[in-house]
């Protein structure tokens, strides 16, 4: 392939550039060849694209959304921002979009990408005893072989992650006395091999409890680390003592300036007095609101509907985001409740194809469809605001119909789908899915 001084191979401007755009995916349409010309791409970090679809507002009868509207324009890229949208230019020397949906790249809030079976050898789950101890032993039993080459592993995760049109998560990583800071370690290896096309947020995860098997020291030292949010799991039911849990995690969060995220799956009595007393404790030190969430919250979905409203409200008022995977059994999670007190919800993939969980497909626009379908938002104003969880609380219209993404100066992190407007692209997800080219990020 030959290059010149102002044009460069797609292969050789992604090894050697800084990026034009951190995350850029496309899922075409039914296409054979990237839209991507090479020739089009500067070796300065600039790339221009014509015949790019955005949402411009939305159109009404009888005073309910019916549609939303929609144009093409010109889009110009500059070291992974967003530097111009203006009218197209069709005849313009340019990356050809041919009409696809400019959507913000998808964001995956709740994953283990440091323990998967994904890109190794096939295993199904195996039969569970002893419960969430029992399943710790299994763990310990298994981590130091899945250590091995957890780092390739989660690499081929990420991989599938970015085919889906996701360009970020944050990943939940073992911090426990079987695998120590390693496991860590390795998947700091992955991400840094990915960097380019894929950014993370990090979660200390005492998986084998904080007290229950000693995962103190590690949890401190991992705290020094480039880590964002100390973890958790269920107090009560490993470690038996919600308030020795909870007070350890947030005073180790305010020592070290960092989030807390902590799993919860106890949906009875312990499940509540958990969240009751995180509430009482976010609201004690002010610096953790709006940095502290509770993944799963089972309990939630547990409660009698009064009951919902008031702990909805307390963690609104305490800035608590709730972090839920979509479906969740037979519970249903009342994310309506949760969003009427403007609590922060997002959503992951959790375990694909590991030894908690034989399934999962890396597409987080999955999730916004099946929530959609969950609560009966088939409407097409509610279908828009279902994309908001594949997004992380991203959308291109605000809720009166106004553009308000892509501006000028944003991350240049989008995805390009085969759909008219984000409500079809919800909807329709299915067929979404199954035009993802070779199953491979296109740049």
């Amino acid at each position: 392939m030959k290059t010149s001084d102002n044009n460069i191979s797609r292969k050789d401007f992604i090894r050697n550039s800084a990026l034009a755009v951190a995350g850029l995916t496309l899922i075409p349409n039914i296409m054979t060849a990237s839209p991507f010309d090479e020739k089009n791409l500067s070796v300065k970090g600039k790339m221009s694209l014509k015949n790019v679809r955005l949402e411009t507002g939305f159109e009404y009868q009888n005073g309910e959304v019916s549609s939303t509207q929609t144009d093409l324009f010109y889009v110009e890229v500059e070291n992974g921002k967003i530097i111009k949208i203006s009218p197209n230019q069709p005849s313009a020397k340019a990356v050809d979009a041919k009409g696809l949906l400019m959507l913000p790249a998808f964001k995956d809030m709740h994953i283990h990408l440091d323990k998967t079976f994904y890109g190794d050898q096939w295993q199904a789950v195996r039969k569970r005893t002893g419960g969430i101890k029992g399943m710790i032993e299994l763990e310990q039993k298994m981590l130091p072989e899945m250590l091995k080459n957890s780092t390739f592993k989660a690499e081929k995760l990420i991989e599938l992650l970015q085919s889906k049109g996701t360009s970020f998560a944050r990943s939940h990583v073992n911090i426990e006395p079987t695998s120590k800071l390693q496991s860590l370690k390795n998947l700091q290896k992955a991400l840094e091999n990915k960097k380019k096309g894929f950014g993370a947020e990090l979660v200390a995860f005492p998986q084998h409890g904080v007290f229950y098997t000693d995962s103190v020291p590690y949890l401190k030292e991992a705290a020094k680390m480039d880590i964002d949010f100390i973890g958790g799991v269920d107090p009560f039911n490993i470690d038996g003592d919600i308030e020795k849990v909870i007070d350890f995690t947030v005073q180790l969060a305010l020592d070290h300036k960092k989030g807390i995220d902590i799993h919860l799956h106890e949906t009875g009595d312990s499940g509540l007095r958990t969240v009751e007393y995180l509430i009482k404790k976010v609201t004690e030190n002010p610096a953790l609101k709006g940095k502290t969430y509770l993944s799963h919250c089972f309990v939630l979905g547990k409660l009698e509907a009064a009951k919902q409203e008031e702990i909805a409200e307390k963690l609104g008022d305490a800035q608590i985001g709730i972090v839920s995977t979509i479906p969740f059994g037979r519970l249903i999670m009342p994310i309506p409740t949760l969003y009427k007190h403007n609590v922060t919800v997002l959503t992951g993939n959790d375990s694909i194809v590991d030894h908690w969980n034989t399934f999962g497909t890396g597409s987080i626009l999955q999730k916004a469809n099946l929530m959609a379908q969950l609560y009966g938002y088939s409407t097409e104003f509610l279908l828009s605001r279902s994309l908001k969880l594949a997004t992380g609380n991203i959308l291109p219209l605000d809720d009166k119909g106004t553009q308000q993404w892509p501006k000028s100066g944003d991350k240049a992190n989008f995805v390009l789908i085969n759909a008219s407007c984000s409500a079809e692209a919800v909807s329709r997800i299915s067929e979404v899915e199954s035009l993802v080219h070779d199953g491979n990020i296109v740049f």
